[in-house]
């Protein structure tokens, strides 16, 4: 029997950075219309719904004749609010995570993340990560690492973290940069879940170092479950502050 699969792109009103930054327009358009346009060119874009928390946000949908379901304003995290539409779509067997706040988002790369968990049978989540090419990125806290295990083939997720891991106790020169397969990689928020592991997920309180390191993926972690990651070339920019927005203006305009 196919695998059914559902995008769904968690939007949240409130945003801390940049206020209620789904809404503003550039080049005429809200940047939650436009990560719904980019998201609706994937393979599965024809299967799309908005995972709202505010009348404004839905009706923002209706106005380019998109699907939205509301979901509770109490929802920590963007898997929490997925959790909820899993529940509401009960026939749907995968859900494709999107960030709302992601215009510039490859087609391709949700395609990859989507089609990596179902050629995994045995993972619970797939996501996706890009190697860092630079010490400064690397050591940027806003970046988050991802350790991956070569045991079972390169591409299983062992930790996540904000912190510069691997730590090469030598020091890090720039030729590490260069080596293949690369040693850093930098973990992209995209992400497929199989049903079961929502419901589990949202049954759990949150973990230990998921606390400390304010990264909801270390609850799975944690607790044994399986992460595949698909390697993309680069991270495609995400709007989080004003200088993020005006940039993707000035690219709208040419």
């Amino acid at each position: 029997m196919q695998t059914s699969c559902q995008i769904v792109l968690p939007a949240r009103l409130a945003s801390s950075r940049l206020q209620e930054k789904l809404l503003r327009k550039a080049g005429g358009r809200t940047i939650l219309h436009h990560t719904y346009e980019a998201a609706s060119r994937s393979s599965f874009g024809t299967n799309i719904v908005v995972a709202v928390d505010d009348p404004r946000l839905a009706e923002e949908v209706d106005s380019f004749g998109g699907q939205w379901i509301m979901t509770s304003q109490s929802c920590v995290s963007g898997t929490d609010r997925l959790a909820e539409v899993a529940e509401a779509l009960p026939n749907i067997d995968v859900f494709i995570n999107v960030q709302a706040d992601e215009p510039e988002i490859d087609p391709a790369s949700i395609d990859l993340v989507a089609h990596t968990l179902l050629d995994n049978p045995c993972a619970d989540i797939a996501t996706a990560g890009t190697p860092i090419r630079n010490k400064q990125q690397l050591e940027d806290p806003a970046c988050v690492k991802i350790l991956m295990s070569e045991r079972e083939g390169r591409g299983r997720a062992v930790y996540f973290s904000r912190a510069a891991v691997p730590f090469v106790r030598e020091g890090v020169q720039d030729t590490d940069f260069e080596i293949e397969p690369p040693i850093f990689w930098h973990h992209i928020g995209l992400y497929a879940y199989r049903r079961e592991f929502l419901q589990w997920f949202a049954s759990q309180p949150p973990s230990r170092f998921e606390q400390l390191e304010k990264l909801e993926q270390l609850r799975a972690i944690e607790a044994g479950k399986r992460i595949v990651v698909a390697a993309v070339d680069s991270a495609t920019p995400g709007i989080d502050t004003l200088d993020d927005f005006q940039r993707f203006e000035r690219k709208l305009m040419g």
